[in-house]
């Protein structure tokens, strides 16, 4: 008899609407800067209900230019949570800045505003105050953004909100990415992620500026419009460069796909939803803590993570593995990397963060897991704590 197919932790959802729309895409006049970029962007603008959204080629991208926007240069400071990808955190040595970090909330895992209120009152008293503030919606569910917004702006910070894995979740009933609470916000579709591109990414923001910027900044720093050229074109073809910029541009073909999947986001949004209360459910009883939701926000669900004992972690971590399924562990937390250690951080620096990561797994949570799969995940974890 054959072996089942392995579980990966997430993974993409494409149906013959996606295959057909970047079908169509190549069948088109434009397969890179084409219409349905500009589509994608006021349809996800739409739906968040945010005034502006740039499309880029990934999320990393987007922090990058999103930092260079906000105007992130050398002998600047930019903070984050250790409880997260190191893009989160690389975008600001991009710009030449020092970047820190504030520890995590115990129960929601997301920077916590305690943390935050201390060390900004120490920064205050320093003069070593950030220019940026990067708070992750980790793994879906958003930070107490209202609370944060409150301490940056006493203190003038700008929020760059990092939304990779919170595309359609809500915070106090509105959409993530409307920037209520952010000056930018930042959305990741990667195929592991709630919706794809493939690769690809997407800033949000409600200030005309911002969003003038980013539009030249991933595209070479270069525009046509009149308002930001300063010499008298030669003729219709002339364009000018005005910024340093980056090529960060998404392509149509991704487009048309990203505009495909925002129409079933509903769809894997409360397909996620139903996997984590039934995830929930199954696994009360068992020697696992499970994720705490704030009851100001409705987590989008890209990641389901339990916290199992420290010392049984790997144990479970391999067992899973060899009954085919898949985990992960969302995140080794960055200040204990490398390159980060050799900017002078050690462990022991946020506690909350590494007792956190040291009982983490991330269990399979994508939209078409269904049943059948999680009873595989569930059964697995069953046979080796019971």
């Amino acid at each position: 008899m054959s072996q089942p197919s392995p579980i990966p932790y997430g993974r993409q959802s494409i149906d013959d609407d996606d295959i057909a729309a970047v079908i169509a895409a190549l069948k088109s006049d434009w397969i890179t800067q084409g219409p349905a970029i500009d589509r994608f962007e006021k349809a996800m603008a739409a739906f968040c209900g945010a005034k502006h959204a740039v499309a880029v080629c990934n999320a990393t991208a987007a922090l990058h230019i999103g930092a260079l926007a906000l105007g992130l240069k050398s002998g600047d400071r930019l903070w984050t949570t250790p409880n997260t990808f190191v893009a989160s955190a690389n975008c600001g040595l991009y710009c030449g800045a020092t970047v820190d970090f504030v520890d995590i909330d115990p129960r929601t895992y997301n920077m916590s505003v305690d943390a935050l209120r201390s060390k900004l009152d120490t920064a205050a008293k320093d003069g070593t105050l950030p220019n940026i503030l990067v708070p992750v919606h980790f793994s879906g569910q958003s930070c107490e953004m209202a609370a944060i917004q409150n301490l940056c702006d006493q203190h003038g910070i700008k929020i760059m909100e990092d939304a990779s894995h919170a595309v359609g979740g809500e915070y106090r009933g509105r959409k993530i990415g409307g920037g209520a609470h952010a000056d930018l916000t930042v959305f990741s579709f990667h195929p592991v992620k709630i919706m794809t591109t493939g690769e690809g990414g997407m800033l949000l923001t409600n200030d005309d500026e911002l969003h003038q910027k980013l539009l030249r900044l991933r595209s070479h720093g270069i525009t046509r419009d009149p308002r930001f050229t300063r010499n008298v074109p030669d003729g219709p073809w002339c364009y000018e460069q005005v910024d340093l910029g980056l090529n960060y541009r998404l392509t149509d073909l991704q487009a048309a796909l990203g505009e495909s999947q925002l129409k079933k986001l509903p769809r894997f949004l409360a397909s996620r939803r139903v996997l984590a209360a039934r995830y929930d459910e199954k696994l009360d009883g068992m020697p696992f803590i499970t994720p705490w939701q704030h009851p100001d926000t409705l987590s989008a669900w890209h990641l389901y993570v339990i916290q199992v004992p420290a010392e049984k972690r790997l144990a479970i971590f391999e067992g899973l593995k060899a009954a085919g399924i898949l985990a992960q562990i969302h995140y080794i937390p960055i200040h204990t990397q490398p390159w980060y250690q050799a900017l002078g951080f050690k462990r022991g620096d946020f506690p909350e963060a590494e007792r956190y990561y040291s009982r983490a797994i991330s269990l399979p949570m994508f939209s078409s897991l269904g049943e059948g799969g999680q009873d595989r995940v569930i059964g697995a974890l069953q046979r080796l704590v019971l």
